[in-house]
C-alpha cells in the first residue's frame, strides 16, 4: 500500500490535490494507493483509528468539492481492469478505479458495450456514477442505473456486496452515493453485444429545436443540442441504432471537427474571448456557423463520447423534461438582456426516470440543462443567474457540477431524500467519509 503523507504532531502535509477545472483544491494529511481491496479496507480503518476523515478520489473531473478532504486520500487506480465476464447475464464486473475510457475499449475487444455513456471517458468508474454522469436518452438512462451490483467499503472496514438481492436498500442508494456511504471497490454493470450507431449532426435555428423539441426526443433514441449564447444558433446531434457497417468520419474530416474546431481553435478562440469579452459575441456568431452536418456510423462509445481538452467550470441541472424549453428560453432571455459575455455553448440532453434514489432523474423523465465558462474566467455572476432560473422549475444539480444548494433545498425535490440521509446515519454514524461539502449538501 503506498502511503504519502503524515498526519502527526509535526503538521506535516502532502501536496495539494487539485480538480480538473482548478476551482477545487486540497491538502490532505495522507494519501494512500491501495493495491488490494484488503489494504483499501485497513487504510479506512486506520483513518478511522487516527480520527482522520476519509475521501476516495478519482480523476478529478467533478467541479465541486464531493472528494476533497484534509484527512485521508484514497486513490483506486491501482485497483483497475476487468474482474469477470458474465455474457449468460450480460455483465461486466470490474474495479473502482478503471477508467471508463480503458473499460470502453476492453469491452469492444470483448464485442460488448454499454447501453449508454456520457460525452467524455476520463473518469474512473466509481468517479463518475458516484457523482451521477449521464449521457442523453429517449429510453436508456445514466451510467449509475446500468449498474447491477457494487462492493462497498463501510466506514468501519467491512466490504459490503450490495445488488437488488444483496442488501438492496443500500444498493438502491450507493450507486450514486456522493461518496457519503463509503468507497466503492467494484461495479457490476449490464453490458450488452457490441452495436453501431449512426450519429446525425446538424446545424438548427433556436426557435426551431425549442418548437420541435418534444418530436426530435421521441423520434431518437439519443437527441442533444447545443445552443450558441449572443446567437439564434444550434447544433443538434442524433444518435440512433444502425445494422452498420462502421463509416467512420473521414481522418481530414474527424480532425477539422474533433480537433482543430472542437479542441485547438476551441482553446484559442476562447482564450482570446478571456482578455477581450467584448469580442465574444461577434465570436460566436462566426463560431455557431463553422459547424457543418454530418452523418456517421461506428461502435458506440466512438460515437457518444469526443476528445475534451479545453478546460472549464460546469453547472448543470436536471429539470422535469416537459419544463426544460421554458426554462432554456428564460436562460436565453437572460442571457440576451444582460451584459454578460458567454463563449462556451449551453448543452441540453435527457434522460428517463430512474429508481436511484439521489439520481438528478430518480422518479421523473428529466431534460439536463449545461451551462459553462472558460477556466480563468468569472462565472459567478451568469451561474447565479442560471441557478435562479433552473430553481424556479424545481431543478436538481449535478452532484459533481457547480451549484450552491443546500440539504434544505434537496429535502424538498428529492421525495426520498430522507431514506438516504438515514441510511448514511446507519452506516456512517461517525462521518469517517464526511466533508464540507456533504455537510452542506446532506446535512449532518
Amino acid at each position: 500500500m503506498a502511503t504519502t503523507g503524515t498526519a502527526g504532531s509535526s503538521g506535516t502535509r502532502t501536496a495539494a490535490w487539485h480538480n480538473w477545472a482548478g476551482n477545487i483544491s486540497a491538502t490532505p494529511a495522507r494519501v494512500v494507493t491501495p493495491a488490494s481491496v484488503g489494504e483499501l479496507q485497513e487504510a479506512v480503518r486506520r483513518a478511522a483509528g487516527d480520527g482522520l476523515k476519509v475521501k476516495a478520489v478519482g480523476t478529478g473531473h467533478s467541479f465541486t468539492a464531493a472528494a476533497a478532504t484534509d484527512g485521508v486520500l484514497i486513490r483506486p487506480q491501482a485497483l483497475a481492469g476487468i474482474q469477470a465476464i458474465d455474457r449468460e447475464a450480460g455483465t461486466v464486473t470490474v474495479a473502482a478505479g478503471t477508467v471508463l475510457k480503458d473499460l470502453n475499449l476492453a469491452l469492444a475487444k470483448e464485442g460488448l458495450s454499454l447501453t449508454n455513456m456520457g460525452d467524455i471517458m476520463e473518469q474512473t468508474v466509481s468517479g463518475a456514477t458516484s457523482t451521477g454522469t449521464h449521457g442523453t436518452g429517449r429510453d436508456s438512462a445514466s451510467i449509475a442505473a446500468q449498474i447491477r451490483g457494487l462492493e462497498l467499503v463501510t466506514a468501519d472496514g467491512q466490504l459490503l456486496a450490495c445488488s437488488e438481492k444483496e442488501n438492496p436498500e443500500v444498493f438502491a442508494a450507493a450507486r450514486l452515493g456522493i461518496g457519503a456511504l463509503g468507497v466503492v471497490t467494484a461495479l457490476t454493470f449490464a453490458v450488452e453485444p457490441l452495436f453501431f450507431l449512426t450519429a446525425r449532426e446538424e446545424p438548427m435555428a433556436f426557435d426551431r429545436v425549442t418548437a420541435e423539441f418534444d418530436q426530435l426526443h421521441a423520434e431518437n433514441e439519443h437527441f442533444e443540442f447545443y445552443w450558441f449564447p449572443h446567437t439564434g444558433n444550434c447544433n443538434t446531434k442524433r444518435n440512433n441504432r444502425s445494422q452498420g457497417p462502421a463509416a467512420p468520419p473521414g481522418a481530414v474530416s474527424a480532425w477539422i471537427e474533433d480537433e482543430l474546431l472542437s479542441n485547438g481553435l476551441f482553446q484559442a478562440v476562447n482564450s482570446f474571448g478571456r482578455a477581450v469579452p467584448a469580442a465574444i459575441p461577434s465570436i460566436a456568431r462566426i463560431a455557431s456557423r463553422a459547424l457543418s452536418a454530418r452523418t456517421y456510423t461506428d461502435i458506440p462509445y466512438k460515437v457518444f463520447t469526443s476528445p475534451r481538452r479545453v478546460r472549464f467550470v460546469e453547472m448543470e441541472y436536471a429539470l422535469p423534461r416537459e419544463r426544460v424549453v421554458e426554462a432554456l428560453r428564460e436562460l436565453k432571455t437572460m442571457v440576451d438582456r444582460s451584459g454578460l459575455r458567454i463563449s462556451f455553448p449551453v448543452e441540453v440532453r435527457t434522460a428517463p426516470a430512474d429508481d436511484i434514489t439521489l439520481s438528478t432523474a430518480s422518479g421523473r423523465e428529466s431534460a439536463y440543462i449545461a451551462v459553462h465558462m472558460y477556466k480563468g474566467t468569472p462565472y459567478q455572476a451568469y451561474f447565479t443567474a442560471a441557478e435562479r432560473i433552473f430553481t424556479e422549475y424545481g431543478g436538481r444539480p449535478h452532484w459533481g457540477k457547480v451549484h450552491t444548494r443546500d440539504a434544505e433545498y434537496f429535502a424538498g425535490v428529492y421525495p426520498r431524500f430522507g431514506e438516504f440521509t438515514a441510511l448514511r446515519d446507519r452506516l456512517d454514524p461517525d462521518r469517517v467519509f464526511g466533508n464540507d461539502y456533504l455537510r452542506r449538501v446532506l446535512g449532518d
